[in-house]
């Protein structure tokens, strides 16, 4: 039953279907995991186990009738606590929110359930998504499955670890900056952050419940699983328009165009001079692109020419304290901790890494923001995706770090981050990798390569076409069935 827990949530459906295995043994087997490992990972918040197995028994009734209920009929899953789903505490982590009952599914939560699935539970995060390492002051902090006594990342720490460990097949999460990829970094899994605005965010919080709608611009809803067929199957149930949020345009899914992966062009990076990043990442890459030279593809080192990093930094900053001023309560910490690079050890360091984190002029616009100055920065936002577009259309994909480290021992928000030797920001050494395609918007799927020699995971970025996730999605399929692969953590 240990072994059925790992299986992916594919298999795990047609075996459902097909009769071999039923719901409700699957079910047992993950809250067999769950009682064995939860209290040490911490990854699952909520658990709703009594309303799953009765769920997991109708199901199996279900089949047993000729009745499908869809892709994931029968399969139990846990999904992030920013989501609201109906009759299950939601919290977000954020205190005053410790009681929140629902009467109302978030879009995404209901497309899953139309489709079969199960709700098990809620999984652990940063309080109200807005940090890389998953702690709040309503349950205890995140570890990481690979060694409890580093963080598993954040925002989405407790989704990364419950995919690892098999307490979950499937998860949601959320990305504004990192939040879905350097958890799967530092767990070891894979992770799809779609095209912004892709996929529905109505029903997540923040906003908190109460509060108009003011996260317009990044925010992204995506998959964690362990295998991209399942991140596939997830987001082709969750993506398209949604009546209830009009800015989710109804762009269709894209058709692959089932290129071989002699057939590819594949960019390359394992690093900036300006966000220095950890030799045994840099070296894993270049393993990498080596390894997919030797299939045929053309593989070529490139970075965009005249990128400008800090202007991308400032701008992105810009609109993401537009985006949180009013999407969260009046608390001065919240508004600080939801800025990726808004830290106390910003001003120090190097020269580059000042520049980068400079975040003085963000102080003014938090306590009195003006329209004029949120228009002119998405006009700056506007041009730099632009750019970004025409830079990768070259290409297939572009394959980046998720994050200049890999997983960190706990520490306090802000706490910079030593890097072979050097210090380096702790936003900047977390999301300095990740923030880039939030700001612009393009999708990016995650996958696991490889481990450093204290045995933590690496994940890469494989970032892609915007509107073109299924392409991107069967490239990446292509790319991990050559250089990457699922490891459960010893133990598990």
């Amino acid at each position: 039953m240990n072994d059925l827990i790992f299986f992916s949530a594919c298999e795990l459906a047609q075996m459902i279907r097909d009769r071999q295995v039923l719901a409700v043994e699957v079910l047992d087997a993950q809250l067999a995991q769950i009682a064995k490992h939860n209290s040490q990972l911490n990854a699952i918040c909520t658990l709703d186990a009594d309303r799953a197995h009765q769920r997991a028994k109708q199901a199996d009734e279900a089949l047993a009738r000729g009745e499908n209920w869809g892709a994931l009929h029968g399969i139990s899953m846990t999904v992030k606590d920013v989501f609201e789903t109906v009759g299950l505490r939601t919290t977000s982590g954020y205190r005053p929110l410790k009681d929140y009952i629902p009467q109302q599914d978030a879009t995404v939560v209901g497309r899953l359930k139309a489709a079969g699935a199960i709700i098990l539970g809620k999984s652990n995060l940063a309080r109200l998504a807005g940090d890389f390492q998953s702690t709040n002051s309503l349950f205890p902090r995140v570890n990481n499955p690979w060694n409890l006594d580093y963080t598993s990342g954040g925002s989405s720490g407790g989704s990364a670890a419950a995919i690892a460990t098999g307490l979950s097949p499937l998860e949601l999460g959320n990305d504004f900056g990192g939040s879905m990829r350097q958890p799967a970094h530092f767990c070891g899994v894979y992770s799809l952050k779609p095209t912004d605005r892709r996929v529905s965010t109505r029903g997540h919080i923040p906003e908190v419940p109460g509060m108009p709608k003011c996260i317009r611009q990044m925010m992204t809803v995506g998959c964690f699983a362990r295998s991209v067929e399942d991140l596939r199957l997830c987001f082709s149930l969750i993506a398209g328009a949604d009546p209830l949020q009009p800015d989710v345009p109804p762009v269709p899914l894209d058709t692959p165009s089932e290129k071989s992966l002699s057939s590819l062009r594949i960019a390359w990076m394992n690093g900036l001079d300006e966000i220095p990043v950890a030799l045994e990442i840099q070296e894993a890459i270049q393993s990498v692109a080596q390894t997919l030279s030797q299939t045929g593809a053309e593989v070529q080192h490139w970075i965009p020419k005249n990128l400008d990093l800090a202007g991308m930094f400032q701008i992105c900053n810009q609109v993401t304290a537009f985006n949180n001023v009013y999407a969260q309560p009046s608390d001065w910490e919240i508004a600080r901790g939801a800025l990726p690079f808004m830290y106390r050890e910003a001003t120090q360091g190097e020269k580059s890494l000042r520049k980068l984190s400079n975040l003085s002029q963000l102080f003014p616009m938090l306590l009195n923001p003006k329209l004029k100055d949120y228009f002119e920065a998405l006009t700056e936002r506007d041009l730099f995706i632009v750019q970004m577009d025409q830079a990768l259309e070259p290409w297939d994909v572009w394959l980046c770090p998720v994050s200049a480290t890999s997983a960190f021992t706990h520490r306090p928000t802000g706490t910079a981050i030593e890097i072979d030797g050097r210090k380096v920001p702790y936003g900047l050494a977390s999301g300095g990798y990740t923030m880039p395609f939030a700001f612009t918007g393009h999708p990016v799927v995650v996958i696991p390569i490889g481990k450093t020699q204290s045995g933590l995971p690496i994940g890469m970025q494989i970032v892609g076409k915007r509107w073109r996730e299924m392409e991107l999605l069967a490239i990446a399929q292509r790319i991990d069935q050559v250089v990457g692969r699922f490891q459960r953590p010893p133990g598990y």
